[in-house]
């Protein structure tokens, strides 16, 4: 039993690992798309925004599904048509912007069920275990978008095609992905126990909108980061073109090393304790940016929100499935809605207030809402949330309850 879940938690830590590979490789080269397809500035907006609401409409799609699919089917299919529609954007060429749009379509709506799957996944494996183990498999995310953003920024600078890019990713993740799906684990698939698909029942919307608000501030906050530290190093701390690619992957390896330890704090602390010291940080971070007098103080910045920010996220996750036991896939599919929703408000925001007002008290916005998750901690305090360290329950508890696992 304990080798099955060390096989589904390793496959499950490739398929996040996979997926950060992907999303890296397309955010990091809208610039070459654009230019490849001759998509105008005025255009490029409206595909950008298509993708995060395809993916939301893709979540709502995987909540249903689950009711009588388990999600690891969802999830060992919808990995593939990820890496394929990346692959098919890299093919068409100018003038062919209908199918760059059912490429990207294709994409978001793939993406919506995956990152549904995914974390229904880690959530039910999690409860599995007994402790704390959701930020690892998101610190794998985190490994594969440095990955992926390290293949982009080679294919740029030795000027490939995009389809030389992606064309060997996809070869050797697709393949990959579909062998680890063997060893994915649904809730109650150790013990075989019998249970339909999915959690029964549906999540209190009332008693899940603090978790919502979470997510969406956390990504208002992340989005920031990915779209506006480079310009804002450069253009108001005065850093060099080079000093301004820096920020980003500041943040993502610190992003990746806070998640590597992370389930240690939520071990020892307690998930309440880890989410309100991740928002503190994270706020003083950007608190840091909007008053940094020059480049290298607001790279600190930019660091210390990475370390703050990346704990968020994950143990929303967690939150979620220990609020609701009996409706766990529904209440993971319906709160990673609200990651495309702070994914969508961030960037525009922060480019409003910064066209209309100033850049630097454009960053108190992400800070206040960052902030604000503190006041939401104790929705992460349910059942519970210390394990190991004489709280650990037996490995086995809880498989078998029906498929989710909780």
């Amino acid at each position: 039993m304990t080798d099955v879940l060390r096989r589904g938690r390793a496959s499950l830590a490739f398929a996040f690992f996979a997926q950060g590979v992907a999303f890296a490789l397309l955010v990091t080269r809208i610039p070459a798309v654009q230019d490849r397809y001759g998509v105008s500035d005025a255009l490029l907006p409206v595909f950008l925004a298509a993708v995060p609401v395809l993916a939301g409409v893709g979540s709502v799609t995987t909540e249903r599904l689950v009711r009588r699919v388990p999600p690891s089917r969802l999830l060992r299919w919808s990995q593939p048509v990820v890496l394929l529609a990346l692959l098919g954007v890299a093919v068409g060429g100018p003038g062919q912007v209908a199918a760059l749009a059912v490429a990207l379509g294709g994409f978001g709506l793939a993406v919506g069920a995956l990152d549904a799957s995914m974390n229904m996944l880690g959530v039910s494996l999690q409860r599995s275990y007994g402790r704390s183990i959701m930020l690892g498999f998101h610190a794998a995310y985190s490994l594969g978008g440095i990955v992926g953003a390290s293949l982009a920024w080679a294919g740029a600078h030795w000027h490939l095609a995009l389809w030389v890019s992606y064309l060997p990713v996809a070869a050797v993740l697709v393949p990959a992905a579909l062998v680890g799906s063997r060893w994915y684990v649904d809730g109650g698939a150790v013990s075989g126990a019998a249970g339909g698909p999915g959690g029964g029942g549906s999540p209190a919307f009332r008693l899940l909108l603090p978790l919502c608000l979470v997510m969406t501030f956390a990504y208002i906050g992340d989005s920031t980061v990915s779209n506006w530290s480079a310009k804002y190093l450069e253009d108001v701390l005065g850093g060099s073109e080079q000093l301004a690619t820096v920020p980003y992957n500041v943040y993502m390896v610190t992003t990746l090393l806070g998640r590597a330890v992370g389930d240690f704090g939520v071990r020892w602390l307690g998930a309440a304790a880890v989410v309100r010291l991740g928002a503190l940080v994270a706020a003083g971070g950007f608190a840091v940016v909007a008053a940094a007098p020059g480049a290298w103080v607001g790279m600190l910045g930019f660091t210390l929100v990475g370390l703050g920010l990346c704990v968020l996220v994950p143990q929303t996750f967690a939150a979620a499935g220990r609020l609701f036991p009996g409706a766990s896939d529904a209440a993971v599919a319906r709160l990673n809605i609200f990651n495309y929703v702070g994914f969508l408000v961030g960037s525009p925001l922060v480019g409003a207030l910064g066209d209309a007002w100033s850049y630097r008290g454009a960053m108190l916005v992400p800070m206040v809402l960052v902030l604000v998750t503190s006041g939401y901690a104790r929705s992460f305090a349910g059942q519970p949330d210390r394990y190991g360290g004489g709280h650990e329950r037996p490995r086995t508890a809880d498989v078998g309850r029906g498929s989710n696992g909780l």
